[in-house]
C-alpha cells in the first residue's frame, strides 16, 4: 500500500480495492500509533464499517502482542436513554467489538454517559476528561448519510463541544437495522463529540466503505466547506488519513483521486 500527498493541509488519500482492504489498513495505522505510544490517547467511532477495524485489532493483540493496557479511549458519541448495559448502546458495542476482546483498562476507556440525569452536565464532564487525557492522539470517524462525523447533524458549527443533538430521520433509518429495523426504534437525540472536539485531536483518520457513501464523501471532500456537511471540515485539519475502497471512492473527480494511489 502506498499513498501521495493531498496537501499540506489534507494529509493522505489511500484508496484500497475492497472494503476488507480498507478496514485492515485503517486498523494498521491505529496500531502504528500504540505501537508509537503505550499510552496513547485514542478517539474512537462506531458502525458497521469499524467493525472489521476492530476485529483486526483484536487479532493484533491476539497474534502479535498489540496491548491497549495503557491505551486511554474517548468514544465519539452515545444515543440518550441508553444504559452502558443497553445492548444497543455504544458501550455494549465496543465492550463487544474492541474492550471485552483485548486487555483494555476498564478505568481507561470512556464513552458518554446516555442514561445520565443531567446530560449538560455530562457532556461539560466529558470535554474536561479529554483535556485532561492531553487531548486525543489520533480520531477514527466515519461518514453518515447526511455527512456527519459523530453525530453532529446539519447544520453543525466548526466550533461546536460535545453536547446533545436531535438525530436526523436519514439517520435514524441508516441505524435501524442495529434496532431491528424499526427507525422508530432509534433514540431521537444523542450524546455527540461536537466538530470544534474533534478538530482539537492531533490526527484525523476517517474510513468509509461501500457505494452508498460515494456520493456524501465526494461532496465532503470536494464540495464546500460548509456546517450542512460537518465531514467537510476535515479538511480543515492539518493531519488528515482518508480510508476509501474504490467503491467509496466511485464519485469522487477523476483529478482528486489521481491524487493518491489506488492499490491493485
Amino acid at each position: 500500500m502506498t499513498s501521495s500527498s493531498l496537501s499540506s493541509r489534507f494529509g493522505r488519500l489511500l484508496i484500497l480495492p475492497d472494503p476488507d482492504a480498507a478496514t485492515a489498513a485503517a486498523a494498521r495505522l491505529i496500531a502504528q500509533t500504540i505501537r508509537n505510544d503505550a499510552r496513547a490517547v485514542l478517539g474512537l467511532a462506531t458502525g458497521r464499517t469499524m467493525e472489521g477495524v476492530y476485529a483486526r485489532l483484536a487479532a493484533m493483540h491476539r497474534d502479535e502482542a498489540l496491548s491497549f493496557s495503557g491505551v486511554t479511549t474517548f468514544n465519539l458519541d452515545e444515543y440518550v436513554g441508553l444504559s452502558a448495559s443497553d445492548p444497543n448502546s455504544y458501550h455494549h458495542y465496543m465492550r463487544t467489538h474492541l474492550f471485552d476482546p483485548v486487555d483494555a483498562d476498564p478505568a481507561r476507556v470512556h464513552l458518554p454517559d446516555g442514561a445520565a440525569a443531567d446530560p449538560g452536565a455530562e457532556c461539560a464532564a466529558y470535554e474536561r476528561a479529554i483535556r485532561a487525557a492531553g487531548g486525543i492522539a489520533l480520531q477514527l470517524l466515519g461518514i453518515g448519510d447526511t455527512g456527519h462525523i459523530g453525530f453532529n447533524e446539519p447544520p453543525s458549527a466548526f466550533d461546536t463541544r460535545t453536547r446533545v443533538v436531535e438525530l436526523d430521520e436519514a439517520t435514524r433509518r441508516q441505524n435501524a437495522p442495529m434496532f431491528g429495523g424499526d427507525p422508530e426504534a432509534v433514540p431521537r437525540e444523542a450524546i455527540t463529540m461536537g466538530v470544534g472536539t474533534i478538530l482539537e485531536s492531533k490526527r484525523l483518520l476517517l474510513l468509509a466503505t461501500g457505494p452508498a457513501k460515494a456520493a456524501i464523501l465526494a461532496a465532503a471532500l470536494e464540495g464546500p466547506v460548509t456546517p450542512e456537511v460537518s465531514a467537510s471540515a476535515i479538511r480543515l485539519h492539518p493531519d488528515v488519513t482518508v480510508v476509501l475502497d474504490t467503491d467509496a471512492a466511485a464519485a469522487l473527480s477523476p483529478a482528486f483521486k489521481a491524487r493518491a494511489t489506488v492499490a491493485d
